[in-house]
């Protein structure tokens, strides 16, 4: 059986039953084979970012322990984004959920398609995946070169439109 490596994800909602939407998404990533959630951040309010004429979203963050390899984590990432209900729209569109893989491990992933970049690609641009993610890793490492998701928090612009909306909907923290 592989080592299991810590993944963080980045899951938010601007549709519907937003909170419904992140409590299911998590339950249904602990239930997979190979997927243990571990941790969970608080669940944040932040305005659209990217396309600005839609809902606010609720974002979180969520440490997963995983046996899976980059792509087969992927694909359950989007499994459970459409059995949740997300439906293609455009970029950066209005969606029921959305479940991003941000880190996995120590590693670096880059594969044109499905298009995966671990790192996520501009996860050191957006507050509102940095503020929940360093609530539950502020001391991780993002590579290359050694810097901690709290450091890169510290450089990011729009951290305080990042509002603490609730408690996690799967641990209540």
């Amino acid at each position: 059986m592989a080592e299991a490596v810590v993944a963080y994800l980045g899951l938010g909602s601007n549709l519907g039953d937003r909170t419904a939407a992140l409590a299911e998404a998590l339950r249904l990533l602990d239930g997979e084979a190979g997927v243990e959630l571990a941790v969970c951040s608080s669940v944040y309010e932040t305005e659209p970012w990217g396309v600005t004429e839609q809902p606010a979203f609720l974002n979180l963050a969520a440490g997963v322990r995983t046996t899976l390899e980059p792509l087969q984590l992927l694909a359950v990432c989007q499994r459970v984004e459409s059995q949740v209900g997300r439906t293609e729209t455009y970029r950066w569109g209005p969606r029921v959920i959305d479940v991003d893989i941000l880190l996995y491990g120590e590693e670096i992933v880059s594969v044109a398609a499905p298009d995966l970049q671990i790192p996520h690609t501009r996860m050191s641009e957006r507050a509102f995946v940095l503020v929940p993610l360093a609530q539950i890793a502020d001391s991780v490492v993002v590579p290359p070169g050694g810097t901690t998701v709290g450091q890169l928090l510290a450089r990011v612009d729009g951290a305080d439109g990042v509002k603490r909306w609730g408690a996690s909907p799967i641990y209540g923290g």
